[in-house]
């Protein structure tokens, strides 16, 4: 990447609309926008006018007008990439979009990589590297969850306190550093118990963030909820009740359906994954079995399991299964099994088979409705979004989605506990200052403090063009 370019790109996402807004950012930003641009007042030289202003006329590329546009301007160092950029507002015609992108180029600008306006950012100092990629979740968020995680790490209260804690690392291993200068003399200018104390609570904080990856991941990218039980317990008038929508082929043909079928839903500003199964049965069909084996593959996949059983069914006739999958969930999975079809059944027989079910799985989660005619769906979405919620990340206030943020957080943790270890066992101060530096190095990572062309290209390959 060529710095002094100034760079341009169409930021808004390709085809036809009302509007399009082309970026140029860079130090001839305005000059070569201002080479193309005739304002209405022909007295107004683009080059002269302040910051955060908007101009209206026409872009030219000789006696030719090709659009009548708005021109903003933003001058360094208060933009978002902290040079001078112009955005421009076009008509949303993608001829006329891609006539506007040739004519600047050939008065200067250079096409943009993708992320190369976030990269310019980051490289002067406008967001560290965690911020910036905040923005392409932001960007790619699917839910209110998820949108909601993105700005508050946009706005860098995970980054500042990662950073307040490396500076204190950082201090400490400079009065460490200076001992071993001073090694003949044996004095001690870091006092162990206060970097005790200090590692304590960057593990603290370290291992808490850690474990909120879970929710994060989840969050980012959909909570798994298999739908599961035997043929004709109503599996896809399920799906499609939550849905509000025929998406799945309901019948009364048992083994109807014979592979997964997924759609998403918002609850909550959640989103959710649901996924209609194969129902659980013993065959010979060779295409059913393949399905079953999916509905189980689907199951250790999800984060919650809503195990359907029919209300006129036998306690005897479900348990096994029940207690099959019960028995195979992971500590972050939780299965809630509901007694569907109760507006068929005889209520005694409803209570009867609860009793039973509570009696043989006392810690069952247990709710009754009629996915046909939606009686206590409410209750059924109240129960999901309660199980929603990895335990293991319940008041955590930051939420860490990014594996790349995780993988460093866990190597920084990881080396934290060897510098716990050589404070108790009284180690020399050089070996200590080497783990002590491996875990500035993991911090650094996160933010950007540390890092390496080829993690910067691969981080902004995946943005768009044109952010």
């Amino acid at each position: 990447m060529n710095r002094d370019s100034t760079i341009v790109a169409i930021a808004t996402p390709a085809g036809t609309g009302a509007i399009a807004v082309i970026r140029l950012s860079g130090k001839d930003a305005i000059p070569i926008c201002a080479k193309v641009f005739m304002s209405t007042s022909q007295a107004k030289q683009l080059s002269e006018q302040p910051a955060y202003t908007i101009h209206y006329g026409k872009l030219i590329d000789g006696d030719i007008i090709i659009d009548q546009v708005l021109v903003s301007l933003f001058k360094a160092p208060h933009s978002y990439t902290g040079e001078d950029i112009v955005e421009i507002s076009c008509h949303g015609s993608t001829l006329i979009q891609q006539q506007i992108l040739e004519l600047l180029i050939r008065n200067g600008a250079t096409l943009a990589e993708p992320g190369e306006f976030t990269l310019r950012a980051f490289l002067n100092g406008k967001m560290d590297l965690s911020q910036a990629e905040a923005v392409a979740d932001l960007i790619a968020s699917s839910s209110e969850a998820a949108r909601r995680v993105a700005i508050e790490q946009m706005r860098g209260g995970f980054s500042n306190k990662l950073k307040n804690l490396r500076e204190k690392l950082l201090h400490f291993i400079s009065l460490i550093e200076l001992e071993l200068d001073f090694s003949e003399e044996d004095v001690e200018f870091a006092n162990r118990q206060e970097l005790h104390s200090l590692i304590e609570s960057i593990g603290k904080h370290i291992y808490q963030l850690i474990e909120s990856f879970q929710l994060g991941n989840v969050i980012k990218n959909g909570i798994p909820v298999t739908i599961a039980g035997k043929p004709n317990v109503g599996k896809s008038t399920l799906l499609n009740r939550l849905l509000n929508e025929e998406r799945a082929i309901v019948s009364e043909i048992e083994g109807t359906t014979r592979d997964s079928i997924e759609d998403v839903i918002h609850i909550n500003g959640m989103l959710y994954r649901f996924i209609d199964t194969a129902g659980l049965r013993p065959t010979t069909d060779t295409i059913e079995s393949l399905g079953i084996e999916r509905t189980y593959i689907k199951i250790s996949q999800a984060l919650i399991i809503l195990m359907l059983i029919d209300s006129r069914d036998n306690v005897d006739d479900n348990i096994k299964e029940i207690k099959r999958i019960a028995n195979k969930l992971e500590a972050n999975q939780k299965m809630l099994v509901l007694i569907n079809k109760i507006d068929l059944a005889e209520p005694s027989h409803v209570t009867e088979l609860k009793q039973s079910l509570f009696k043989k799985i006392p810690s069952i989660s247990l709710i009754e409705i009629s996915a046909k005619h939606g009686i206590n769906m409410d209750m059924l979405t109240n129960e999901i979004l309660k199980k929603s919620i990895p335990t293991s990340s319940e008041g955590s206030s930051t939420i860490i989605t990014n594996t790349r943020h995780y993988e460093a957080l866990l190597k920084a943790h990881e080396n934290l506990i060897r510098v716990e270890k050589g404070l108790k066992d009284s180690i020399p101060g050089d070996l200590l200052a080497m783990d002590i530096r491996q875990v500035i190095h993991y911090i650094g990572e996160i933010t950007g403090d540390i890092t390496t062309d080829e993690v910067l290209g691969s981080i902004f390959s995946k943005f768009c063009i044109g952010k």
